[in-house]
């Protein structure tokens, strides 16, 4: 709900908030989004080092919420509230706390991935539906009846891969399909994936840090095996909230959405973590949407949308309008009024990452179109480019961008006309000059 497509955020931007909870109603003061100064103190109380004050507290309103329970960082390394939920409920926890408080485990050698001490019941998974299960039950018991939002943002699954418990060894790495493009790529893959794979071939990949490196198939099978035992824990979690709204009485008249920010390589072109390399395992992501007053239970559909959309639905299901310069579109209720012929052509992904690094002297710039058929990245500072036909070649494999220059001069005016029409109108002119 934070991105458009899978554009990276700032390092520094909290991943992870939970629960945030306020009245559904329009808020003074948002009429436009406007940027503001990102330097500010504001953005300073989601790092890590303003938690080691005791008395820290986000300030509210934070970004328009009303309560807030914020945590940050990801596995069994998070911080913020959630430190002080653990100190409370077992006292010298940091000690259970990663990769040199490990157990051991000689299945499991991929870089990343270590055998936490925390118990499930600490772990952060745990704290995010035990702090939305009280949350529920609370606004039950206050039976005003009035609306709330609840966003319960789980840590997991991401890297380092630690899953607690029962969920560290549920899956076995021998089990687990390593995709069909887990190897290294040949002399016509394009620049940036052959430089990735040729940086791990010198031992020149930094393989603990958030920057993508190359894998071979049993680190790719590994750190499935350990995602699958973290997303079971989540789907657990889930369980645990709606099982909640059931006994609050609050599931026929709660709208409930699943969704992630990005996905993972997971070995797909021999690739772990994320990237600027937008390969489709990376750039879809899950959209359910669980409405008890839709008629079109269990209806799916194949048409493009995007992130950016996201928010302009919740809004329009609230009955609010959205702030000036806002993009996205109600994609729920188009497809509830069969209005399909009027998605998008296409969605836009924009990425300007932090780093330079894929053979790039410059922090890496893409921007990537996603059609019905077809997949278009470019790249600045690059005189070539990525096509590929995601009907004939779902994997990604055939790089059109040099064979089919028609083709290519259609998706490059079809980028350039949905950057024009996604352009920032906030705020609104107010004379002309």
């Amino acid at each position: 709900m934070r991105r458009r497509g899978t554009r990276s955020a700032p390092a520094s931007q909290c991943e992870n908030l939970v629960p945030l909870a306020t009245d559904l109603r329009r808020t003074p003061g948002y009429e436009e989004a406007t940027r503001v100064d990102l330097t500010a103190a504001a953005y300073r109380q989601e790092r890590r080092s303003s938690w080691q004050d005791p008395d820290h507290r986000i300030t509210l309103p934070y970004y328009g919420f009303g309560h807030v329970e914020l945590f940050n960082h990801h596995a069994d390394e998070t911080f913020g509230d959630w430190s002080r939920w653990a100190a409370q409920k077992y006292p010298g926890y940091e000690q259970l706390c990663g990769a040199t408080n490990a157990g051991a485990d000689v299945r499991f050698t991929a870089p990343q991935a270590w055998k936490t001490r925390l118990p499930e019941e600490l772990y952060s998974t745990h704290y995010v539906a035990e702090r939305s299960e009280e949350f529920i039950r609370r606004r039950a018991a206050k039976g005003d009846g009035k609306p709330f939002f609840l966003q319960c943002s789980f840590p997991d699954p991401h890297h380092p891969f630690t899953p607690p418990g029962r969920y560290w060894g549920m899956y076995s790495p021998q089990d687990v399909a390593a995709p069909p493009t887990c190897h290294e790529p040949g002399v016509g893959a394009p620049p940036h994936l052959r430089w990735i794979h040729e940086e791990r071939r010198q031992g020149q990949s930094v393989l603990t840090s958030q920057r993508m490196f190359a894998v071979d198939e049993r680190e790719a099978r590994e750190m499935i095996a350990l995602t699958y035992g973290m997303i079971t824990m989540v789907d657990d979690a889930v369980g645990r909230i709606l099982q909640a709204l059931r006994e609050a009485g609050l599931e026929d008249d709660t709208v409930v959405v699943f969704t992630s920010d990005h996905g993972d390589f997971m070995g797909d072109h021999g690739l772990m973590l994320k990237g600027p390399l937008h390969y489709q395992g990376l750039v879809r992501v899950p959209f359910i949407w669980a409405d008890p007053a839709e008629k079109c239970a269990g209806a799916r559909s194949a048409g493009l949308a995007s992130s950016v959309d996201i928010a302009r639905t919740v809004l329009a299901r609230a009955g609010i309008a959205p702030v000036n310069g806002m993009q996205g579109r109600d994609i729920v209720g188009l497809q509830g009024r069969g209005d399909r012929a009027t998605g998008p052509e296409a969605v836009l992904i924009e990425e300007d990452n932090q780093r330079a690094y894929l053979g790039f002297k410059e922090p890496v710039r893409a921007r990537t179109l996603v059609t019905a058929c077809h997949r278009i990245t470019l790249y600045r500072g690059a005189d070539w480019g990525e096509i590929y036909d995601l009907h004939d070649d779902p994997l990604e494999q055939e790089n059109l961008w040099d064979r089919d220059p028609a083709l290519r001069s259609r998706l490059l005016e079809l980028l350039a006309r949905k950057m024009m029409d996604s352009f920032d109108r906030s705020p609104r002119p107010t004379h002309v000059a």
